[in-house]
């Protein structure tokens, strides 16, 4: 019988083995578990901080009186807290014109930017969902009108509202308003993807007509996207400027920004009584409706700022 015997196997060196390098596998990173940027991070700190602090600066500023706005530093609170008074004398001062300005500051938003989204609510609902001759030119069109900015125009609307005789009236203000490039842009395109084409096409197989199509199936699901309108035609108005400036000359159909601006200039004339604390109060009543407008409306203008982001 014959016995064979396994051949010596070679054995390997220690520095063989040091010498041998060894694959690691790639690091994934958990979806879990995003990643971090420490650069990100501080930027975004920078930021909100640059953000924060004229506001934190008006909130404690609207606290203070006249003479504690002159001795004391603008980011920490006086001696007297005296926002209740300046909130009086904002309402009660020169015969209440704060509360006029800030009515026709309510009448330029209801009547302009509320006109403004149901005009972009209605082209771009049409524009997205119908076919017509001359579709490409509207694009252009509208693609440049939002390019192009509202100081740009606003000596020829002057012009042309003087020469109708509409100028130092609230329709000054108003019929300009109500045209909204960059709302009609945002409603064209977001009814092209949040109203599917089958569901209009069975409304109109049940006997909706275009109108009743409209109100009853597309608005509904068109919410979001007007929330998102709304906010931004509401916020222009609000802060609307210039085209008051060149427009009206009568104080009692200025709004807040001009009405706040001439109190501005008044403290600081030479020999103007002393109003500047009333201007930084009124400023912080300025902001707080729009502040709370965002908040209680931010579910619905964040998802329509997010709506055609995911090709499905």
């Amino acid at each position: 019988m014959t016995t064979t015997t396994a051949a010596p196997t070679a054995v390997e060196s220690p520095k063989a083995k040091r010498s041998t390098p060894r694959l690691r596998a790639p690091r994934r990173h958990s979806p879990a578990r995003p990643r971090r940027s420490v650069l990100l991070t501080v930027l975004t700190g920078v930021v909100l901080l640059y953000s924060l602090v004229p506001l934190v600066w008006l909130v404690l500023g609207a606290t203070k009186s006249q003479r504690g706005l002159a001795r004391s530093f603008g980011l920490w609170f006086d001696g007297e807290f005296a926002l209740w008074d300046n909130l009086v004398q904002t309402f009660t001062y020169d015969d209440g014109m704060f509360t006029r300005w800030l009515l026709n500051t309510l009448l330029y938003v209801v009547v302009g930017a509320g006109g403004a989204t149901f005009l972009a609510v209605l082209g771009g609902y049409a524009l997205a969902k119908f076919s017509f001759p001359g579709k490409r030119a509207v694009f252009a069109t509208v693609i440049g009108a939002v390019a192009v900015p509202g100081t740009a125009l606003a000596v020829p609307t002057f012009l042309m509202f003087s020469s109708m005789g509409l100028t130092d009236t609230p329709w000054a203000v108003i019929i300009p308003s109500l045209i909204s490039p960059f709302g009609l842009y945002l409603m064209w395109v977001y009814a092209g993807q949040s109203v599917p084409d089958e569901l209009l096409e069975a409304a109109r197989i049940d006997g909706a007509g275009e109108l009743r199509t409209f109100f009853q199936v597309a608005l509904p699901l068109l919410a979001p996207g007007t929330v998102t309108v709304l906010l931004f035609t509401t916020v222009a108005t609000w802060n609307n400027y210039f085209l008051p400036l060149i427009m009206l000359k009568d104080p009692d159909w200025y709004p807040l920004t001009l009405g706040l601006d001439s109190w501005n200039d008044q403290a600081a004339t030479a020999g103007g009584e002393p109003v500047f604390h009333l201007v930084i109060t009124g400023s912080l009543v300025t902001i707080v409706p729009l502040v709370a407008a965002f908040l209680l409306l931010q579910k619905h203008w964040q998802s329509g700022l997010a709506a055609g982001s995911v090709k499905e």
